[in-house]
């Protein structure tokens, strides 16, 4: 198998495995149903903030890299430079930084009272 086919495959098995199990239960009580939604906006948030600090990370990485290698060609660029590659670091910055208030906003979706009386006693 190739690498994107497996890059595809793991991740769909990892979502699609628990959501099968997860439709098979018919007789659930309602209140354990509600606590398993709020725990999948937990792992939603989670999973959420995680791929954003990763695009992030790898957006920052590739353009702090382009543009040391244009001053590394060309050293009297440097001031010409700096200026774009500061302001690209932080628009891509704040990018993460809407998702991470996007997670949070998902995450206080989570009523703590709902939660603690969908809990299985």
């Amino acid at each position: 198998m190739t690498k994107k086919a497996l890059s595809f495959l793991i991740p769909f098995a990892m979502i699609m495995l628990p959501a099968a199990s997860a439709f098979a239960q018919g007789g659930l009580v309602a209140a354990a149903n509600a606590y398993s939604m709020y725990s999948m906006f937990a792992v939603a948030s989670g999973f959420g903030i995680a791929i954003a600090a990763l695009g992030g990370a790898l957006g920052q990485g590739r353009a702090a890299a382009a543009a040391l290698e244009g001053i590394a060609r060309n050293p009297n660029a440097a001031g010409k430079l700096q200026t774009p590659l500061i302001l690209s670091l932080a628009l891509i910055e704040s990018l993460v930084i809407y998702a991470l208030v996007i997670t949070i906003l998902i995450t206080l979706q989570i009523d703590a009272k709902a939660l603690i009386a969908a809990m299985p006693k």
